[in-house]
């Protein structure tokens, strides 16, 4: 079998997989217990053939659904209370999450909060979980990435940003979980290079970030290797030839393990890159691959026996820090990653607001190495000035 043939997966939720498996979208929503789904994405997804055709196809099924497209790159809270409100005045009975992290994201967050009067941010990841006894249940939910790259679409975490306090939280329940995650490659073969590359680039450092993480999960760690080395085997290829049905295939593929993996938890690269896409609206998946040079030259006397296993699952043969190194270096300028925070437009002055927040960010306690305030200012600094 290869990366063009139809496969369907169970764990950790049901994923479909295969070229033109979209078109089987109004099946999976009966299954799923949906007849007038709400259709999120973000709004540069919003106009792209594929949601037009994902409505159409749903129309003629007799589907009514309906579409709320108001998400930014970096989604907002004030635009999740929008939905919500769509969800229900529509009278809307499931949720397709479609786009890429953000579209998804927003999805998952007005998932959480469509039937239910819970405070948004008490589905914050590092609260206790809201009781949900007495509560209507969570709709139904199908994930759709757009893009190779946030594997967000196996699980109900999202990264939203509350705008009064200018800082990305996650959110999440146990009991949210998607009926089903379509991985379609024929979606994806449409994406601009740029965003091929900052997407599949984002899969890599979930990847590499997972695996890092100082705890045994076997199951995540395997997720970690394998999506490791997809993404770097197929990710030039992608960017190259953005028809290559198989690369883009195999793309999804890698970033779905990745996204397994960080069940696992993060690392410093997505705690100061939340912070700064929450003030700056930066691209998430370009901003983690500028600042994953810093941070692992930062975690590199922590992450010693990690190293080797990665570099083997890359395919390099020199399994030293700097022959790992090195060859992440070398992915990063093959794909057209800029060098430093300067030059995707983070201001100079940030780093000790910056730092003082991302210490507070979920991942950051999941980090190899121990961070302050202090050090993340200086990795800050560095990947503003220096980068790679």
């Amino acid at each position: 079998m290869t990366y063009l043939d139809h496969m369907e997966w169970s764990f950790p939720v049901p994923i479909i997989y295969g070229p033109g498996r979209l078109k089987d979208i109004a099946q999976f929503c009966v299954e799923a217990g949906m007849a007038r789904p709400l259709i999120v994405t973000d709004r540069g997804s919003a106009g792209l053939p594929f949601v037009a055709d994902l409505k159409r196809r749903l129309d003629q099924a007799g589907l009514r659904a309906a579409i709320y497209s108001e998400i930014s790159p970096n989604p907002r809270d004030d635009e999740i209370a929008a939905g919500r409100a769509l969800f229900r005045s529509g009278g809307c009975d499931g949720v397709i999450a479609m786009g890429g992290g953000s579209g998804m994201d927003g999805g998952k967050a007005i998932a959480l909060t469509a039937t239910n009067e819970i405070d948004l941010w008490d589905f914050e990841y590092e609260r206790a979980a809201p009781d949900m006894t007495g509560q209507a249940a969570f709709p139904p939910l199908i994930c759709i990435p757009t893009t190779a790259g946030t594997g967000a679409e196996t699980e109900s975490t999202a990264m939203i940003t509350d705008t009064a306090r200018k800082m990305k939280w996650c959110i999440w329940h146990a009991e949210l979980k998607p009926s089903f995650a379509i991985l379609d490659p024929e979606v994806t073969v449409g994406l601009p290079k740029t965003l091929t590359a900052w997407t599949g680039a984002d899969a890599m450092v979930h990847a590499i970030e997972a695996y890092c993480v100082p705890s045994i999960h076997p199951f995540c760690d395997g997720a970690a290797l394998e999506g490791l080395r997809l993404v770097t085997r197929w990710l030039p290829v992608a960017v190259e030839a953005p028809a290559d049905l198989e690369a883009r295939g195999a793309m999804l593929t890698g970033s779905c393990l990745a996204g397994v993996a960080f069940l696992k938890g993060l690392g410093l690269v997505h705690a100061i890159s939340h912070m700064i896409g929450a003030e700056f609206d930066t691209q998430h998946g370009l901003t983690n691959a500028v600042l994953l040079p810093s941070v692992l030259r930062f975690n590199a006397p922590d992450i010693k026996d990690k190293i080797a296993p990665m570099a083997q699952a890359m395919g390099v043969s020199d399994t030293s820090f700097d022959g790992f190194y090195g060859q992440v270096c070398e992915i990063l300028d093959q794909i057209g990653i800029p060098r430093t925070l300067g030059d995707i437009g983070v201001p100079s002055d940030c780093a000790a607001r910056i730092a003082e927040k991302a210490l507070q960010d979920s991942a950051a306690g999941t980090n190899p190495r121990e961070l302050t305030a202090s050090m993340i200012e200086a990795v800050i600094y560095e990947a503003m000035t220096v980068g790679r």
